[in-house]
């Protein structure tokens, strides 16, 4: 797949079971009415305090959301007779909720959770305050219902900066890689690399499970990154920051001389610079693509290299047109 063909998908839902086992330990999640409910479906990563529905206002209230109990809502009900705790759960189960989350290990009455039960509503508690529960919970959220896409290509960590390497099959990715990965940088993914948009501006790329950090050299085979040069060769997770597309030199096609006209591509509604890269036997792909990682980084902070030469050429015409030399020759060097 080329960087000009990229399709998006978006997780539709996940199952409460699903987030359950995944955030069991990291949010210290326990079920009170064990593993009913779990086959339920989330499908939107939003998240909400039901207040307003406890107190009887059900007009806006979002019930397809996972709906999280915090010190309010377990004090506003504590504040009620048992018998009204009662009539408040039957009028809010009228909805299909996804599952409940009691946060603070706050407690609740065992009519509560047979109800929860009886409309098959998994009841789930963490000990963590509200705050933070809602912060963890929603970055889970916000990732598995993030739009992604799958490129392929050989994503590298080079001094810091998210590289795709793109280009046709065979073109010499995976070899490139392998070259910088021996000159100390870190692999992501070879072959198929899943990009993910987090928040507005923000590309993440990772490996898949099965592939990870293994690499396929033609003509030797299989090989596994991780085992051969170290830990310390690969990344789990990288920020996407620019594409190198890799492409076979044409004598006649049209290559950017002095930098000022880059380009960009959008990869899921994101613009990152595209470097299109001309190849050619004997030409140093490695050290360029390292040059473009460390031109970026001069860029991020600040310092545009043709934007400078542009500059001193404006000067240096100017200074030529008053009648000034161009060199001076430095005092006693005349080497």
């Amino acid at each position: 797949m080329g960087l000009e063909n990229l399709k998006e998908t978006r997780k539709q839902s996940i199952t409460v079971g699903f987030l359950f086992e995944r955030n069991k330990s990291r949010l210290k999640l326990s079920s009170i009415n064990g593993e009913v409910g779990f086959e339920k479906e989330i499908r939107d990563k939003n998240i909400h305090r039901p207040g307003l529905a406890l107190a009887g206002y059900v007009a806006l209230f979002t019930y397809d959301r996972v709906q999280v109990f915090g010190n309010t809502e377990m004090k506003y009900l504590h504040h009620l007779s048992l018998a009204e705790r009662i009539k408040v759960f039957e009028t809010i189960f009228k909805f299909e909720i996804p599952c409940i989350i009691i946060t603070n290990d706050n407690k609740i009455d065992d009519e509560l959770v047979r109800i929860a039960t009886e409309r098959g509503v998994a009841v789930l508690r963490s000990q963590f305050e509200t705050t933070k529960l809602v912060y963890f919970l929603s970055d889970f959220l916000d990732d598995q219902f993030s739009p992604q896409t799958v490129l392929h290509g050989s994503f590298m960590d080079v001094y810091g900066i998210g590289v795709l390497l793109a280009g046709r099959s065979g073109i010499g990715k995976s070899e490139i890689a392998l070259d910088l990965v021996e000159r100390g940088h870190r692999l992501v993914a070879d072959d198929v690399v899943m990009i993910t948009r987090k928040g507005e501006g923000i590309l993440i790329g990772a490996g898949t499970d099965v592939v990870k950090h293994f690499m396929e050299i033609r003509g030797l085979g299989l090989i596994d990154i991780r085992s051969i040069f170290g830990i310390r060769s690969i990344r789990f997770q990288k920020r996407l920051e620019i594409a190198v597309e890799l492409q076979e030199w044409k004598q006649d096609a049209d290559y950017t001389r002095t930098g000022l006209d880059h380009g960009n591509i959008s990869i899921l509604d994101v613009e990152i610079p595209h470097v299109k890269l001309p190849i050619f036997p004997g030409k140093n792909i490695t050290v360029i693509v390292e040059v473009i990682a460390l031109d970026y980084l001069l860029r991020h902070y600040g310092y545009d290299a043709p934007k400078e030469f542009s500059k001193r050429l404006d000067a240096a015409i100017a200074e030529k047109s008053k009648g000034k030399r161009a060199i001076d020759y430095f005092e006693h060097d005349f080497e």
